[in-house]
């Protein structure tokens, strides 16, 4: 007689889960929740104190990440903060429901490249990189994008204020840290340096680092800031247009 056939387990052969990956699971769970909930991208700081202690929040957002790698909307960071947003390629999906967005003048584009590489760095000295005078209209613009801040003051004559990037700089050109920005090889390939550079011509490496620098004291207090930002938006003569265009 035919011995009967002993019927196939299907998971005789899978590994037993390991502790250590269930708690990730777990925590990638909860981190996916803080994140799906928040309004605004959240810091990776606040995202740890949430989880178990002794959990590496690094490798629970990596996990997240990659699990999110193919879906509609992706994990994405910025500096230290992480959020959801639309996958790229699916962009064009909202497109239609997006309001047209006006476009920074070149002076203000100019300015923004001039902070995001040279950061931290005052008016006086965008100035001298450009070689033309900066409108406080367009700093006052870029301050509205929220694409730059007011770091503190240079401790030199007149005591300067100094301007970087923030975080928004970072969403609004898809970068997850300000390293991320192109250098001199990069810049060349491109196609926007085509003719022959001066000797010793080079891009800078940008830092956004928060802390201030030897150099920089830092402003004191709210009253100060509103101070600054009012300066800022007093009429002067400009060199050239510094609004948003249509």
């Amino acid at each position: 007689m035919a011995q009967a056939l002993r019927p196939i387990e299907l998971f005789d052969n899978e590994p037993e889960i390991s502790r250590e990956e269930a708690a990730l699971r777990e925590a990638a769970r909860v981190a996916e929740a803080l994140l799906f909930a928040a309004s605004e991208p959240l810091e990776e700081a606040e995202i740890a104190r949430r989880l178990p202690d002794g959990t590496n929040v690094e490798a629970v957002l990596a996990r997240l990440k990659q699990d999110y790698a193919d879906r509609g909307v992706t994990l994405t960071r910025a500096g230290r903060k992480w959020f959801f947003r639309t996958a790229a390629d699916l962009g064009w999906v909202l497109a239609r429901r997006q309001v047209e967005q006006k476009k920074l003048s070149r002076a203000a584009l100019e300015t923004l490249a001039i902070v995001a590489y040279h950061q931290p760095v005052t008016r006086a000295e965008i100035e001298d990189i450009r070689g033309v005078a900066v409108a406080k209209g367009t700093l006052d613009v870029l301050l509205e994008t929220g694409w730059i801040r007011l770091r503190g003051r240079r401790r030199a004559p007149g005591r300067p204020l100094t301007y970087g990037t923030t975080d928004g700089f970072l969403m609004q050109f898809g970068l997850e840290q300000i390293g991320d920005l192109p250098g001199l090889e990069e810049l060349r390939g491109a196609g926007l340096f085509d003719g022959r550079l001066p000797k010793g011509f080079d891009v800078p490496q940008p830092t956004d680092d928060a802390a201030l620098k030897e150099d920089e004291e830092p402003l004191e207090g709210e009253a100060e800031v509103e101070l600054a930002l009012d300066y800022l938006r007093e009429p002067d003569a400009p060199e050239e247009p510094e609004t948003l265009e249509d």
